[in-house]
C-alpha cells in the first residue's frame, strides 16, 4: 500500500517562497505519475502540476504557471512543489496525489496548510 505525506506548510507573508515535500511509503515512486492539488475553503479542487513516472513531462495548471515548479528526487521518494511570489489567493490546503492502480489520481496525502498573508 502507498501511503503519501506531505510537508513543508505554513504561514508566509505575500512574495514569499515555500517549497513542499511529499513523501512516499514506497520503494519505487517512480512507476507512477504524481501531481499537486489545493482546495481553499468554499472552492473546489484546482489542479496545480503533474509529472510524469520517469520525470521528463511536467505540466504546470495556468494559475501558477510561472510561479510553481514541480519535480521529484527519486534517491528520497520524494516529490516537490516549489511555490514562489505567494499570494493570499494561494491560501488552501495542498495536497500531493498519485497514479497507482488507475487512470485517476487514486492514492492521496493528508493535505498541508499554507497561509499567505497580505
Amino acid at each position: 500500500q502507498v501511503q503519501l505525506v506531505e510537508s513543508g506548510g505554513g504561514l508566509v507573508q505575500t512574495g514569499d517562497s515555500l517549497r513542499l515535500s511529499c513523501a512516499a511509503s514506497v520503494r519505487s515512486p517512480s512507476r507512477f505519475n504524481m501531481a499537486w492539488f489545493r482546495q481553499a475553503p468554499g472552492k473546489e479542487r484546482e489542479f496545480l502540476a503533474d509529472i510524469n513516472a520517469g520525470g521528463t513531462i511536467a505540466h504546470v495548471g495556468d494559475s501558477v504557471k510561472g510561479r510553481f515548479t514541480i519535480s521529484r528526487d527519486y534517491a528520497k521518494n520524494i516529490l516537490y512543489l516549489q511555490m514562489n511570489n505567494l499570494k493570499p489567493g494561494d491560501t488552501a490546503v495542498y495536497y500531493c496525489a498519485a497514479r497507482v492502480r488507475s487512470s485517476d489520481y487514486d492514492t492521496w496525502g493528508q493535505g498541508t496548510q499554507v497561509t499567505v498573508s497580505s
